[in-house]
């Protein structure tokens, strides 16, 4: 958590100039008091940027944000501010900590690491993965992916297949 303080400390200005804004997920309020003030102080001076969002797990694990999200969403239905009808995947997606945030395209897995260690289980549900034995302080651009030489923008089907996508018969989940 100390490198995590010096780091923001002396990047506060180069995400300024770069409009980043800083966000988190996870239970920051679990952290000791000197992260909690030079974190909330970041995100505070930052809410204002729009170019580009740099978003820390910090004390997050996917199951404990899962059932923070049936809590609160249980929570509105007790109180009446929701009716049990009107829950749908895009309405629990709000309960959850990167509420507003678009879900992961892809997901750099590094140190040949092959499992999703409870990280955005939720979202990652069409997330593509890449996995390499490359450690991440030395995970950088220069990172190649097999046939490509950098990491590939991948393609969206949402549970349709190519041909599905591009043209063919979307009632048709036979193929």
């Amino acid at each position: 958590m100390r490198l995590l303080e010096e780091y923001l400390r002396s990047e506060i200005q180069e995400m300024l100039e770069n409009g980043i804004r800083l966000t988190t997920i996870g239970d920051t309020e679990a952290l000791k008091k000197p992260m909690k003030t030079i974190l909330r102080e970041t995100i505070a001076k930052t809410a204002h940027n729009h170019d580009m969002i740099l978003n820390l797990a910090l004390n997050y694990g996917g199951r404990d944000e899962i059932v923070g999200a049936v809590q609160d969403l249980l929570n509105d239905i007790r109180r009446g501010t929701l009716a049990d009808q009107e829950v749908t995947k895009d309405l629990f997606s709000r309960y959850l900590d990167t509420a507003g945030l678009p879900d992961p395209d892809l997901l750099i897995r590094t140190s040949g690491e092959y499992r999703i260690s409870n990280f955005l289980l939720w979202q990652s549900a069409y997330t593509e993965f890449y996995y390499t034995d490359v450690l991440w302080p030395d995970f950088n651009r220069d990172e190649t992916v097999p046939g490509d030489h950098r990491v590939p923008a991948p393609e969206r089907r949402f549970g349709l297949t190519s041909d599905q996508i591009h043209g063919g018969d979307k009632n048709d989940v036979s193929s």
